[in-house]
């Protein structure tokens, strides 16, 4: 024997957003999981992966001062965002970015001298 239920449109939009409203509520864990930590610690052994690089290596630069680290006790801790921007650093320009950039030199030089005559 098969029981029919008849609700309206309007209740039934609204038994749905309710539910949903409910979900996102007590499903907080999902909604978080989703974005993006604001700044991710590594460690030295976690950076050698992330660079792809050794660890004795990932010293050398520490020693060196050209990776941006934090030191606590005798223990670094990198940045996530500040290796990403640290590698980003190493960028070398297209030929057609430098193509631009000379010609765009070229053209405040000529402006700025004095024609003769």
């Amino acid at each position: 024997m098969e029981k029919h239920i008849f609700i309206s449109f309007e209740d039934l939009q609204t038994a749905i957003t309710d539910c949903v409203n409910s979900c996102l509520k007590n499903n907080k864990s999902l909604v978080t999981s989703t974005t993006t930590p604001t700044d991710e610690l590594l460690t030295v052994q976690d950076t050698a992966k992330f660079l792809h690089l050794s660890v004795p290596t990932i010293y050398g630069l520490i020693h060196k001062g050209e990776l941006p680290v934090m030191k606590r006790s005798k223990r670094c801790y990198f940045s996530r965002h500040e290796l990403l921007e640290y590698m980003k650093q190493g960028r070398k320009k297209t030929v057609v970015e430098l193509d631009a950039e000379i010609k765009n030199e070229r053209d405040a030089y000529l402006l700025t001298k004095k024609k003769k005559g």
